[in-house]
């Protein structure tokens, strides 16, 4: 008996090469059991659950290589504010979160990122991450999480801690959640920022990730400040900073990597670092180097820096990257295919998995790893297409995802959550929405020296 079928559906081939049609998928376990021609009689077949396919594409979940949590309530609170936004709006943010609003973010988070398509991801860090994994476990996605690590002198008395602390914070995080809900949680190491961890910090954290062989991630080269920073106390970028260190590795994650020399990118491939980058917030800073990390057999992978930078859509993310590249990168050397594709779909899904540390996952094919989507091709928006994967990038948005299995279990089924109370956790946000609406009062009145509107 499988747990699930999908019949006369039309599947994304491997590596996003195209598409088949009329085929049926199976799902026995946390697996896929068989990807094969339909055959008349497959919605009889004994399974769990049966999903009718036609014109519905199976295609892999995308994965989120970097989002913060923590960032969940900012929406609409970062666009058009001067630089730095980092240390003048998110880092007091965060500083003045609680457990019950940090439970609403990771509720809203995992929210979107079923509605989306997003099956996968990996968190930044943040603070109270034990009630993020706790909602994240429940959620149903598969999720790599981490603690924000810093010991910068000056930090608000609610985050700062010291290297010790870092380090043991960071180790009992891993020792509560690493592996768990049947090994869809995992645990990274982290270190926020380099201007923010001392070298002890960055080693010791580095040491225990290795210890563990669990993943590292960092912002890397995101600011042109940052490298300077690099360059000023250390003589060296900042990639050229932690592989004179010993940190670099094939577990070590970079988010952004915008601005780098040729010799970090020399040091990306020597140690297999994976890099990932989030278009619409970085588009406000650099474009990446994509098609040369690309032709060094870097792994990249797409995010979406959070809501506070866009919301969590990976196809926003994908429309807009293909629209970067082709601009910053194509146009200077007539090269309007740049950026094909296929190669941004499998950013979004296969390298996704290979980020996140997941074997034989983001492909449809027999043994694969059972996380994927169904997305509806008979829409306004979609239909109809001369080539799918091209409508993919062009044209589909978080809308056309009908279906979502992960770890071979439903969590969504024609647009209804099933592992989540939505509507409970959008009266949840009304509140929050209640009191930015009040804010947004006070700051009005504020300005106009107290008197009413």
């Amino acid at each position: 008996m499988l747990d699930m079928l999908i019949a006369n559906a039309t599947v994304l081939l491997p590596n996003a090469a195209g598409v088949r049609r009329h085929t049926t998928v199976g799902v026995s376990g946390n697996r896929i059991a068989f990807v094969r021609p339909t055959q008349s009689d497959d919605m009889q077949l004994d399974a769990a659950t049966r999903i009718d396919g036609t014109n519905l594409l199976v295609m892999p979940g995308l994965v989120d290589c970097h989002t913060h949590t923590g960032q969940q309530l900012l929406r609409g609170r970062v666009l058009d504010e001067l630089p730095m936004i980092w240390t003048r709006i998110m880092l007091p943010f965060e500083s003045t979160l609680t457990p019950e609003l940090m439970r609403l973010s990771a509720k809203l988070c995992a929210l979107e990122m079923i509605k989306s398509g997003t099956t996968g991801f990996v968190d930044a860090g943040s603070y109270f991450m034990d009630e993020a994994a706790a909602v994240y476990a429940d959620s149903g996605l598969r999720g790599v999480l981490s603690l924000s690590t810093m010991d910068q002198p000056g930090l608000p008395d609610s985050i700062a801690t010291t290297t010790d602390e870092a380090v043991s914070n960071a180790d009992a995080f891993y020792e509560r959640w690493d592996g768990a809900a049947d090994g869809r949680v995992r645990v990274a190491y982290a270190l926020r920022a380099l201007m923010s961890c001392s070298e002890e910090l960055i080693v010791r954290t580095a040491h225990h990730a290795a210890e563990r062989g669990a993943l590292l991630q960092a912002h890397m080269n995101e600011y042109a400040g940052e490298i300077n920073h690099c360059l000023q106390h250390h003589r060296m970028r900042p990639f050229e900073y932690l592989n004179s260190l010993g940190v670099l590795s094939d577990r070590f994650l970079g988010a952004h990597c915008l601005m780098l020399g040729e010799n970090e990118k020399n040091l990306l491939v020597e140690h297999g670092v994976k890099t990932c980058h989030c278009p619409f917030s970085n588009c406000g800073k650099a474009a990446p180097e994509t098609p040369s990390l690309r032709s060094r057999g870097v792994v990249e992978g797409l995010g979406s820096d959070g809501a506070a930078h866009g919301g969590l859509s990976l196809w926003a993310e994908m429309r807009l990257f293909r629209s970067i590249m082709n601009v910053v990168r194509g146009i200077p050397i007539a090269d309007p295919a740049v950026m094909p594709a296929d190669v941004i779909v499998n950013m979004a899904t296969v390298n996704g998995c290979t980020f996140m540390g997941l074997e034989h996952a983001g492909v449809i094919e027999p043994g694969a790893v059972a996380d994927l989507i169904t997305v509806d091709l008979r829409t306004p928006g979609m239909y109809p297409s001369g080539n799918i994967v091209n409508s993919l990038v062009e044209c589909a948005s978080a809308a056309d995802v009908r279906d979502m299995i992960v770890d071979g279990r439903l969590l969504m089924r024609d647009r209804q959550v099933l592992t989540l109370d939505e509507q409970a956790i959008l009266s949840e946000a009304d509140d929050y929405q209640a009191y930015l609406d009040n804010l947004a009062e006070a700051k009005k009145s504020d300005k106009m020296g107290g008197r009413a509107l």
